[in-house]
Parts: structure tokens; C-alpha cells; sequence
């Protein structure tokens, strides 16, 4: 079209104009009137929350510093560059952060440049086509964004971009939990082979012990039978324990993004060589849990499911935009001409304006719109489902560490009994006061209760542990305020 639209046509495209905006007003209201999503109330306090508790701390983002471990500041850090999830979680941000540019760029008007060269020639006949043309112009389009489908596409992908921001954070902070509390399960098992070494060293010394009173008459079949069981009892729990080491070694080395450890993290696995780290030797931390209602402003898993429902609602209206017209404008300006030098004889401009409303397509914008209304609905679930799970996390993680922390303090006691009984048990069946049966028991017992008191303080650590992670990590976001505070 050449030229201004005439009088006729500019009355007919108002008109058409002013019917679309009826049909946005109704699709306004439809949206206005959705819905709203009932607030998950949080509880007042934890039910599981430590009283009393002189020095603890806020968690920060440093939070594994408070164990004390060199060793493991160093993994963690490994982990934070070399864990092959969190690349795969930084190339999600990459990618949404593109789209996120994609869709913005539809706001804005195209330009694009054109160069054509052409040559016809007459097959017969009169029509006279004989020569060649040259075109060189710009032409540019753009569609009006009347009912915001455009911009809430783009704001679709500036949620989506946030969500998986967040969803970054979250991967960073189960990957750094996970590497400490793998790191603390390795080195309560080698910690306990280290005590199942010396209980089989202890076995084997007895058992030399009731041979030779067996060779000498003082013992029955009976007693040396029993020893030699306890020995090779004590040999199976070691052979289980260096396997059970060594597929912590394997899942270690998974999330360090590494095919194995590092051979200074493995020093201690052959017989007799000391650990590096004892568990005693760690710190256990005094964490502050703060209230129920500040917990879930820091955790990521919570602002990533509220920007995905975000994006959800950005998409909805989208698709309830397409289901009204839509308005493009083009133009486009150029040269052309027989010959390039003779183009400039020949300028040419055009101006077109088009309105296309969708009247029949078998249900298919329509059907997009309850896609969206489904997935916004689904959205909302996990969101709410997100925010009970964080409550979850936090007062099972608070009830590990009080429970633990209850279990350890009675079987200190029970290790003391433990090793007194044992060391009067032998020593009373040296000097032939007590039969062997008496002595083996108190040394099941004794083995028992190192163990145990081993597996105790990993889980006290493992614990504290979870606590971090369940809140938050020190994870500090920019995200809206959660459901539970009032909700969109």
C-alpha cells in the first residue's frame, strides 16, 4: 500500500480497534477475578527448637567453617568448582538468560536489509521482461502490543530466568551439604575401622592367650572355639567396613567432580596409618534456627518455586492475549533500477497496516490457555508443597540434633561401664578368676559401645549438618515475599 490509508479504511480499522478492546476488557476481568491462593500460615515456633543455648550463631554463608575443618573447607571449595551439577545449574542460567533476551527483543521493532539482483528474459511470446533489476532498501515491521501478550511473554522469561538463578543457589547449597556430610560418613568409617583394628588386634592377642592355656590343658575345646569366632567376627566387621569406606570414597569423589580422591584424603585407609581428621576433633556448632516465618525468606528452593509461579502467571496472560486480534505495521524503503547505476531514478517506499483475529482454529488457542490455567494451578501446589516441605526439613533436622545430642551424653557413660568392665574382665581371667565366657562379653560389649559412640558423634555432625542446609544455608535472596507472608 502506497501512500496514506484513505478516510474510509482508517474509520474501519478504529472500529475494529474499539471491539478488541471490549473483547481486552473482558480478559482483564477474567484474570482480576482468578482465584487467590490461601496463605500456608507458618507455625508460631519450632516444636524441636534447642532451649538454652548459651553462644549459638546465625547461619551464614560460610556455614561449614563452623566444624573446624580445614580439610574440609578445602572439598567444599573442590566441590563449588568442579560438582558437575552445578555446571549443569550455571548453563541453566546461561540458557534462561538468553531467552530471557529472545523474548525481550520481540518488543521492539524489526529492521532488516535487502539487497536483490534479478535478470528475466522473454521464452516467446510479446511480453517485453527483457533486462536486469537491482533492489537495495530496509524494510522494518513491528506488531503493537495491545493486550501485553508480548510483554508478559517477556516477563514469562525474566521469572523464568530468576527461577533458575534460584535454582543455582539451591543445587550450590545441596551440593556443599552433601560433600560435608560425605565427608563426615567417610571419617566415622574410618574411624571405625581404626577401632574394629584394634578390637581384631585385642581378639588375636586373647586368642594367643587361650591357645596356650589350651596346650596346656587349662581351657576346654569350648573356650578356644569361641575366641577363634570372635576373631574372625572382628575380621568380617573390619572387611565390611573398608568396603562400606570405600563406597563413601567413590561418592565423595562423585561430587568433587573427580574419578577418585585425592591421595592425601585416602592416607588413612591402610592399616595403622592415623586419620586426619578425628571426629571428636570437630567442632559442634550451637545453631540459632531463628523463627519459622523468617526460615522461609532464606531458602532458595522456596523463591525458585514462587518465581516458576510467577512465570506461570505471566504465561497465562499471555495466553489469554492470543486469543484476541493482533495489529502489525511494516514499512520498507529502497532503490531500484535497471542497472546499479541508474537505482537512485528509482525510490520506492510502503507503509502496511494488518489485523488478523483468530476465528477458527479448532480449539487450539483455547486449549493453550487451559494449559496454562493447569500448569499455573500445578505450579501452585508444588509452591505450597515447597514451603511444608522447608517447615519438614527444619524440625526434623532440629529433632536429629537434640535427639542425638541426647543419645550422646547417656552413652558416654555406657563407654566408661564399657571399658572398665572389659579391663577387669581380662585382668581377673588372667589371674584365673573369671571364666572366658565373662570376658568375651565384655569385650562384644566394649566394641559395641566404640562404635557407637563413633556413629553418634557422625550423627550429631551429619545433624547440624541438615540444620544448615534445611535453613537455608545463609542463603540471602531478592525474592517477593512467600505465600506464607501474605502471598500474590
Amino acid at each position: 500500500m502506497n501512500g496514506m490509508t484513505n478516510p474510509t479504511g482508517s474509520r474501519g480499522l478504529l472500529s475494529l480497534l474499539c471491539v478488541c478492546a471490549g473483547a481486552l476488557l473482558s480478559g482483564c476481568t477474567a484474570t482480576a477475578n482468578d482465584p487467590q491462593p490461601h496463605a500456608v500460615e507458618p507455625p508460631a515456633a519450632w516444636r524441636n527448637a534447642q532451649v538454652g543455648v548459651n553462644g549459638a550463631a546465625i547461619v551464614d554463608a560460610h556455614w561449614w567453617r563452623s566444624f573446624g575443618s580445614g580439610e574440609l573447607d578445602a572439598l567444599i571449595e573442590e566441590a563449588q568448582a568442579r560438582n558437575q551439577d552445578l555446571a549443569t545449574a550455571l548453563a541453566r542460567v546461561d540458557a534462561a538468560r538468553a531467552q530471557a533476551r529472545i523474548a525481550g527483543a520481540a518488543l521492539a521493532p524489526e529492521l532488516s536489509g535487502r539487497l536483490d539482483a534479478a535478470r528475466e528474459a522473454r521464452m516467446g511470446g510479446r511480453a517485453d521482461v527483457d533486462g536486469n533489476t537491482s533492489f537495495v532498501g530496509f524494510a522494518a515491521s513491528y506488531e503493537l502490543d495491545l493486550w501485553g501478550r508480548r510483554g508478559a511473554l517477556h516477563q514469562e522469561a525474566l521469572k523464568g530466568l530468576r527461577a533458575s538463578e534460584f535454582d543455582r543457589d539451591a543445587v550450590r547449597l545441596g551440593v556443599t551439604a552433601e560433600v560435608a556430610s560425605s565427608w563426615l560418613q567417610l571419617r566415622g568409617l574410618r574411624e571405625r575401622e581404626a577401632i574394629a583394628r584394634d578390637n581384631l588386634g585385642n581378639a588375636q592377642r586373647v586368642l594367643q592367650l587361650v591357645e596356650a592355656r589350651s596346650r596346656a590343658g587349662a581351657v576346654t575345646p569350648l573356650d578356644l572355639a569361641q575366641q577363634r569366632g570372635l576373631v574372625a567376627a572382628r575380621q568380617r566387621e573390619l572387611a565390611a567396613l573398608r568396603r562400606q569406606a570405600n563406597d563413601a570414597e567413590t561418592a565423595l569423589a562423585q561430587l568433587l567432580g573427580a574419578p577418585a580422591l585425592p591421595p592425601a584424603l585416602c592416607a588413612d585407609r591402610e592399616e595403622g596409618a592415623p586419620g586426619t581428621a578425628r571426629l571428636a576433633s570437630l567442632r559442634l556448632p550451637s545453631i540459632d534456627a531463628g523463627i519459622p516465618a523468617l526460615a522461609l525468606t532464606r531458602r532458595p528452593d522456596i523463591a525458585r518455586a514462587e518465581a516458576r509461579l510467577a512465570a506461570a502467571d505471566a504465561n497465562l496472560q499471555a495466553a489469554r492475549a492470543a486469543l484476541l486480534p493482533s495489529v502489525s505495521l511494516s514499512a520498507s524503503i529502497g532503490l531500484q533500477g535497471q542497472a546499479p547505476g541508474r537505482l537512485i531514478d528509482n525510490p520506492l517506499y510502503s507503509l502496511a497496516a494488518g489485523i488478523v483475529a483468530p476465528i477458527f482454529d479448532g480449539g487450539r488457542l483455547r486449549g493453550e490457555r487451559d494449559v496454562s490455567e493447569a500448569r499455573r494451578r500445578e505450579l501452585l501446589a508444588g509452591y505450597r508443597a515447597a514451603i511444608l516441605g522447608a517447615f519438614a526439613d527444619a524440625e526434623t533436622a532440629l529433632n536429629a540434633v537434640a535427639g542425638t545430642d541426647a543419645q550422646a551424653s547417656a552413652q558416654d557413660e555406657e563407654l566408661q561401664q564399657a571399658r572398665r568392665a572389659a579391663a577387669l574382665s581380662e585382668s581377673r581371667y588372667r589371674a584365673g578368676a573369671e571364666t572366658l565366657l565373662v570376658l568375651l562379653d565384655a569385650q562384644r560389649t566394649l566394641y559395641a559401645a566404640q562404635d557407637l559412640a563413633v556413629q553418634l558423634q557422625q550423627q550429631r555432625l551429619q545433624a547440624r549438618v541438615a540444620l544448615y542446609r534445611a535453613l537455608g544455608g545463609g542463603w540471602r535472596g531478592d525474592a517477593v515475599a512467600p505465600l506464607a507472608q501474605g502471598g500474590p
